[in-house]
């Protein structure tokens, strides 16, 4: 497996590859406000050879009352996935969304953070590609299954009660990436309680990319996170949102950029929420 593969490829380099027999190329378009949006999109036209990944049966695990909107799936569900969807410890997959890239991210995230390195993410996604005028299809491949691979817990992430430990100590930089509105406790239509961690700087996702819908470029990136950042080393820095799909929109941003080491708060603000006795700040931050 290529364990040297950048965290973006091209619509022009993924066109090239598309009939690699070592490529799994994954759709993972989705909708937060429709959640059959993506499958239906994928239903009527897709990157030709591609799967489809539905972020809360494949990327996420159950909710309960205490976590959040969308869980880490159990490692044994997760390589049950993989293994059905033919994955080896050969297989590129290159993971693409309607555009933006989180829900890409979360795809890439989850196999990285299992041990699965060759993982990439489609730089503007669906967008780019028909922009580009490269081919879709509506056929649905058939998989091989694979024998399923022992599960590996999860790497990179921490629990509700490791970041507010963090945050007491001062031993950890938490960074948001939902809008600066939402953020600020403004505009809120997914949570029942507005605001944000105490503590918390933001860093909105969509900050990563140009005009076109891409990643900024790698030095642009690394000006703008290490003024974020200030003295905090990459290793010391959380990404945490809503649920946990838009920080991986972050720590894909941090590697284009150079600066990979940061982790994950799975659970996010819906999981911080789920306690009342946690604090909760509204208002512009200081």
């Amino acid at each position: 497996m290529n364990d040297d593969l950048p965290p973006l490829v091209s619509v022009r380099e993924l066109a090239t590859l598309l009939h690699d027999p070592a490529l799994l190329v994954v759709d993972c378009r989705f909708d937060l406000a429709d959640t059959a949006w993506g499958q239906r999109g994928y239903d009527a036209a897709h990157l030709p050879g591609a799967v489809y990944a539905h972020l809360d049966r494949d990327l996420s695990g159950p909710v309960t009352p205490a976590n959040g909107r969308h869980p880490l799936p159990s490692p044994e569900a997760f390589a049950s996935t993989l293994a059905a969807w033919g994955v080896t410890p050969a297989t590129r997959v290159v993971a693409y969304d309607q555009g933006p890239g989180p829900y890409a991210a979360r795809l890439r995230w989850l196999l990285r953070a299992s041990g699965h390195a060759a993982a990439q993410v489609l730089d503007g996604g669906l967008a780019a590609w028909q922009s580009a005028g490269l081919p879709l299809d509506d056929d649905v491949p058939r998989r091989v299954p694979v024998a399923k691979a022992a599960p590996r817990p999860f790497e990179g992430w921490l629990t509700t009660d490791a970041v507010a430990d963090g945050l007491r100590t001062g031993a950890l930089r938490l960074v948001d990436a939902r809008p600066a509105d939402r953020f600020a406790g403004r505009n809120e239509t997914i949570d029942p309680v507005p605001g944000r961690i105490p503590g918390a700087v933001n860093h909105p996702f969509a900050g990563n990319l140009g005009p076109d819908g891409t990643f900024l470029p790698p030095a642009t990136l690394a000006e703008r996170w290490r003024a974020r950042l200030g003295d905090v080393a990459p290793r010391d820095a959380v990404m945490m949102c809503g649920s946990g799909v838009t920080a991986c929109h972050n720590l894909l941003a941090l590697e284009v950029a150079g600066l990979p080491g940061a982790r994950l708060y799975a659970g996010s603000y819906s999981e911080w929420i789920r306690d009342p006795a946690r604090a909760v700040a509204t208002g512009e931050p200081s």
